[in-house]
């Protein structure tokens, strides 16, 4: 029981794949990665150089440029949200990133959340969907206990589209409860002024442990030509509310500072005072160690058609270290891998679906499709998520599941009331867990392998993922199912009926087809980034670090007594 059982999985890629298939693949997957990169490139750009060379001329740094500085050497940052509003347009004005960078990146060793208004859009002002985007941020600040970086400059709402950001339960307003929640948990807050915070923008520092002004920078409730408006006062924001004012008298902030260089160094210079890492403690002595099988070989492995089946356990090997692993219960539940390797010298549990068929054991000579849950799967992953939660492991689902088993059979075995426990399970967990959308995430699976609406830490997709209820085709058959006979032939006689039926249904499809694009969903909140596939491993590696860095607010028991050992003993020990 003192062992965790992990062994070698995994083939060399010539084993697993012919050089043919692996190239059409990997030449398939370059040309999605392209325009995801082309367009990551176009939104970092922000409002173009103009507006860069403007921040210049007033002697600034860019948001970009500052979280550059602010980061540890020869590292990078991970960047969550960066396709929120793309493509979006506001009367004639585009917000790309939502007006705000957020990521996780390592500063002094420490890992943290930086928020940063972007200063080449709008001067920072707050879109429809940045308040969102920046309590999204928060919220994985507070799941992990992340240090979290504020750096501000921030001219208040984009007023001409105040009502799609200032009101509602997720409103402007609520980023500051979050502020609050990250307070009373205890998790440190530092905030970065750089220049304008107006109204909002000026509340959001406020409740943080240390706030640092530079010379250019100013804190207000109402700006100066809201002031000369109402009380007929003629001042400047730097005389109502710059650092005289509030390092020297009202207190409002801690330091003042000349200058953006000089403000990073001292966001530095905080984030070294705070508690080194834990998570070297809990290596144990283990090194991170690179798979043995390489992760790049993803690339051609996963096929982009997502009808085309793969090897479940060949993506493992090429994400887990040494690709070493210990598949629990495989008995059950064969079109579900659950286990647990590590990454990055840390243990993580892995939920994953398998692809093509798989036995069934009520009919033993009749295989059925793999990436659906049947009663076996859905009991096998509740059962391991909920001892991974009882053990403090943190959870990595890696989605391409088309659903839940239907039908008569179905229905009889109770799938209901076993996903409903799947459910509860994964929404009253509060160990990490992180989302991966690889390609298919549909219907009721989505949501039974932890995706977005059962508050995962971080979801990601890849540039094949699919998120919808179902596809387009089953849902145009859905929507025109009372028209279809039994083989879902069109029953109309009328030609002009069954040529308005015919199109109906190709609008339905083709309007599916473009909702279930990533890029879609990441525009919408509806997933946190869209990452490349050769990025995953890294990916998974600085998330489960995360997860392990802080230590005191979660449960985290040493291996020797996991209740997945009991799992396994009772699932298939010796009788």
């Amino acid at each position: 029981m003192a062992h965790v059982p992990l062994i070698p999985i995994g083939a060399p890629r010539a084993q697993v794949i012919d050089d043919r298939a692996f190239d059409e693949h990997r030449r398939a997957l370059a040309a999605k990665e392209e325009v995801l990169r082309a367009r990551r490139r176009e939104v970092e750009a922000g409002w173009g150089p103009k507006y860069v060379e403007r921040v210049h001329a007033k002697g600034k740094l860019t948001a970009r440029e500052r979280v550059a500085q602010l980061i540890d050497a020869g590292t990078r940052t991970f960047e969550v949200g960066t396709f929120v509003n793309e493509g979006l347009k506001f009367g004639d004005l585009s917000s790309p990133a939502a007006g705000v960078v957020t990521c996780f990146a390592r500063i002094e060793g420490r890992w943290c959340i930086v928020i940063a208004n972007d200063n080449t859009v709008a001067s920072g002002s707050w879109w429809p969907r940045t308040p969102e985007k920046i309590q999204r941020a928060q919220q994985m600040a507070l799941k992990l206990r992340l240090p979290t970086i504020y750096l501000v400059d921030c001219s208040g709402l984009f007023l001409p589209e105040q009502s799609n950001s200032f009101p509602g339960a997720r409103g402007a307003g609520h980023i500051f409860k979050m502020n609050s929640l990250l307070s009373a948990s205890g998790v440190p807050q530092i905030a970065g002024v750089f220049g304008d915070c107006i109204a909002g923008g000026g509340y959001m520092p406020i409740i943080s442990d240390r706030v640092y002004m530079t010379e250019q920078a100013y804190m207000v409730i109402a700006g100066a030509a809201l002031i000369k408006g109402a009380k007929s006062q003629k001042l400047t924001s730097l005389d109502i509310g710059g650092p005289e004012v509030h390092v020297h008298a009202s207190g409002c902030a801690d330091v003042r500072v000349p200058d953006d260089e000089t403000l990073l160094a001292s966001v530095r210079e905080e984030v070294r005072r705070l508690p080194s890492s834990a998570a070297d403690y809990y290596r144990g002595g283990m090194g991170a160690t690179e798979p043995a099988l390489p992760a790049h070989e993803l690339a051609g492995i996963l096929p982009v058609d997502h009808r085309e089946g793969y090897d479940a356990m060949q993506v493992l090997a090429r994400l887990c270290d040494q690709s070493l692993f210990w598949e629990c219960m495989p008995d059950v539940g064969e079109e579900i891998v659950c286990g647990v390797g590590r990454v990055g010298g840390l243990y993580a549990g892995f939920v994953i679906n398998r692809q093509g068929l798989v036995g069934d054991p009520d009919h033993p000579d009749d295989p059925r499709p793999a990436a659906i849950l049947y009663r076996g799967g859905i009991a096998k992953v509740a059962a391991f998520s909920r001892a991974s939660n009882a053990d403090g492991i943190p959870l990595i689902w890696l989605q391409d599941i088309s659903g839940f088993d239907i039908g008569t059979e179905a229905e009889r075995q109770g799938l209901l009331a076993y996903g409903s426990s799947l459910i509860y399970t994964n929404s009253t967990n509060d160990v990490p867990m992180f989302t991966v959308l690889l390609r298919k995430a549909s219907g009721a699976g989505y949501y039974a392998m932890t995706g977005l609406p059962y508050d995962p830490v971080v979801q990601l997709s890849t540039t094949l993922s699919r998120l919808s209820v179902m596809e387009g085709r089953t849902l145009a058959i859905a929507t025109y199912n009372t028209k279809l006979d039994d083989d879902f032939r069109i029953v109309a006689k009328d030609e002009t009926e069954r040529r308005a039926i015919e199109d109906g249904m190709k609008q339905v499809e083709q309007r599916i087809e473009k909702d279930m694009d990533p890029f879609v969903a990441a525009r919408q909140m509806d997933t946190d980034e869209i990452i490349e596939i050769g990025e995953l491993r890294a990916w998974l590696t600085t998330l489960v670090e995360c997860a392990y860095q802080s230590t005191g607010h979660r449960r985290v028991k040493n291996s020797r007594i996991w209740s997945l050992h009991d799992l396994a003993e009772l699932s298939g020990g010796v009788r």
